[in-house]
């Protein structure tokens, strides 16, 4: 039969909060079994030992490295714990050893209030107990669902069972009730309709960039619809439809400016209405495969580490940075790069709040029916499999090289090649060219494999965009309401290290690690690959891109984004001053040093230094 679920979800809760710890905190001393002799009783059966000290409980945790990864995401063993009171080695659950680890990173901290650490503390623990339960849940219900194999977009977004592969709580779902699971989080795959509002249009802000109004997208999702059996809905010419998620909608009904507001008959709810949507990956941008549009709401629930809410500034940004791209012309060049706009929104101006909650970002939907076959994030793409499953990547190099009667090494050199062609090179290109970063993570980057290769790359994400200060009169130029969005603009040394860590730590790495662990193409081989391509766009690129790229080529340390750490810190990143996270570093695989590390015999293999979590 297998592991449980609840056992499948403990060693995948784990990986990723030692994943953290490791990179962020404490890389531990790292030994080849042959050369242990701690504990030598044959309980070591992957390639490495990582030995932790927890030096304030007095033990020290070692841990079977079952694939050692140079680009850092390995996979792990059994935990063996050494207890000094009792001299004496030990087998400890993966969850235990999460909370010990947990209690280490508190007690290091200095400089914080003994109450205010303690709340931290029990902060962390509750989303770590929360996310695994969740996912224990999630893998439970979908684990023999075929639709986790299917090529459809939305299965794929729906498809991410495990999460954020870097984060240390990557299924905590604050504010999504039990209940609520099964129709409105993503891996469950639930549907339901919009709830709308009637407003008065005095109240109702809106913008767009195209030749309908983000009120007019609106209505024409329910153009054929049948409200309540008394036809299709008529509204008065002073109201604008408003849609809302659920969620959000139980939230409003209880503000007290909307009450007032429904009391004096500017809004009026109107309930359910409409064809039915469902969540993708991010669980608030909703997809429904008949609608020109996807909708991204806010939510009362935080997932990750922020509380998800569209922020006035976001608005805008969203139609303004279609804007610009078009005036850039890039796209028109790149006929393998698309960039998901999200063109429109629509809001709700309440008395003394800059943002309503009705606030609702439209954005253009490139995977309606028909068209929705081989797109697939790479979060899902890289995602660990099931038990006595192969994962999306290795399924896909597989049949491509029986098609072709080839070997898994030639064709995964050749999928690799196309990926960077099509996703790397041309977001570089972007800045280089105009300025322009994105905030390319996994999630953010989808690929297009209906072909098996990668043949097109599609980025999404509003908030992901960062303007180089030193571009900003150029840019200017190009589109004027920028001047509107000064938010947008970052310093180059601030962009280079974000814009390194989302679309190559976060992104490209994920990849490399992907073809090791599977086996089909060597991490080491894949980085002399990536080392080459990088070259030849160092000798190309002679603007922002440049200092980047020779970052990655020379840099023994590349930047790192904390993400267990800005847990640690209660740091809700969306709302911080200039949504900063916090920021580390790790040794950068690409480095001539790194490349013999994992052949390191007979003494103690070393990697991040300790960090400060103060």
């Amino acid at each position: 039969m297998g592991p449980s679920a609840r056992a499948i979800a403990e060693h995948a809760s784990f990986r990723a909060f030692l994943h953290c710890y490791l990179q962020e905190v404490d890389s531990g001393q790292w030994y080849h079994p042959a050369d242990w002799a701690d504990d030598p009783a044959g309980h070591y059966q992957g390639s490495h030992v990582c030995l932790l000290a927890l030096d304030t409980q007095r033990v020290r945790l070692a841990v079977d490295v079952v694939y050692f990864s140079m680009a850092g995401r390995h996979r792990f063993g059994q935990v063996r714990l050494w207890n000094a009171g009792r001299l004496s080695w030990s087998t400890l659950d993966p969850e235990r050893a999460m909370f010990m680890l947990v209690r280490e990173l508190y007690a290091l901290i200095g400089g914080m209030v003994p109450e205010l650490r303690r709340s931290r503390e029990l902060e962390l623990l509750y989303r770590l107990a929360d996310s695994y339960q969740v996912m224990a849940r999630y893998v439970g219900v979908r684990r023999s669902d075929p639709r986790l194999r299917s090529d459809r977009f939305i299965d794929g977004e729906q498809s991410l069972l495990f999460g954020h592969t870097a984060h240390p709580t990557p299924k905590s779902r604050q504010g999504l009730a039990e209940w609520q699971h099964a129709s409105y989080a993503p891996e469950l795959a639930g549907r339901f309709q919009l709830q709308f509002f009637s407003v008065h249009r005095d109240l109702v802000i809106q913008a767009g960039h195209g030749n309908l109004s983000a009120a007019a997208m609106v209505e024409a999702i329910l153009e054929t619809t049948v409200a309540c059996g008394r036809g299709p809905l008529k509204l008065a010419e002073d109201q604008v439809l408003v849609p809302a998620h659920p969620l959000q909608a139980q939230w409003l009904l209880c503000q007290p400016a909307v009450m007032a507001a429904i009391a004096s008959g500017d809004i009026q709810p109107l309930g359910p209405l409409g064809p039915s949507f469902t969540a993708t990956s991010s669980v608030r941008t909703l997809y429904c495969e008949d609608c020109d549009w996807m909708f991204k709401f806010s939510i009362p629930v935080k997932v990750t580490n922020s509380l998800r809410v569209n922020k006035h500034h976001e608005l805008r940004a969203g139609v303004v940075m279609a804007r610009l791209i078009e005036q850039t012309g890039f796209l028109d060049h790149e006929p393998r790069f698309h960039m998901i706009q999200d063109p429109a929104y629509l809001t709700v101006r309440l008395p003394g709040r800059s943002e309503s909650g009705f606030e609702v970002i439209l954005r253009d939907n490139p995977f309606y029916r028909g068209r929705d076959r081989g797109i697939l994030s790479v979060a899902a793409l890289t995602q660990d499999p099931l038990t006595n499953h192969t994962s999306r990547l290795r399924t896909l190099i597989e049949g491509l090289a029986l098609n072709e009667s080839r070997s898994l090494a030639a064709v995964s050199r050749d999928w690799f090649r196309q990926y960077l062609s099509c996703a790397i090179e041309p977001a570089l290109r972007l800045y280089d060219d105009h300025g322009i970063a994105l905030e390319a993570h996994q999630q953010n980057s989808l690929l297009d494999l209906s072909s098996g290769y990668p043949s097109r790359y599609y980025y999404r994400d509003n908030q992901g965009y960062y303007l180089s200060e030193s571009r900003r009169e150029e840019l200017q130029a190009l589109c004027p309401e920028l001047a509107h969005t000064p938010e947008l603009f970052y310093r180059d040394a601030m962009i280079r290290d974000r814009f390194c860590y989302y679309l190559v730590v976060n992104q490209l790495f994920s990849v490399i690690a992907r073809f090791g662990e599977d086996d089909l193409l060597a991490e080491s081989q894949l980085l002399d690959l990536l080392r080459h391509a990088l070259k030849a766009w160092l000798t190309r690129f002679q603007g922002p891109a440049r200092p980047l790229v020779a970052m990655l080529l020379s840099d023994a340390r590349l930047p790192y984004k904390g993400n267990l750490l800005t847990r640690v810190h209660d740091v809700d990143e969306l709302n911080a001053e200039l949504e900063m996270a916090v920021y580390t570093s790790i040794p950068n695989p690409l480095h001539k040093t790194l490349a013999d590390r994992s052949k390191t015999r007979g003494r103690p293999m070393t990697g991040p230094q300790q960090h400060d979590v103060a």
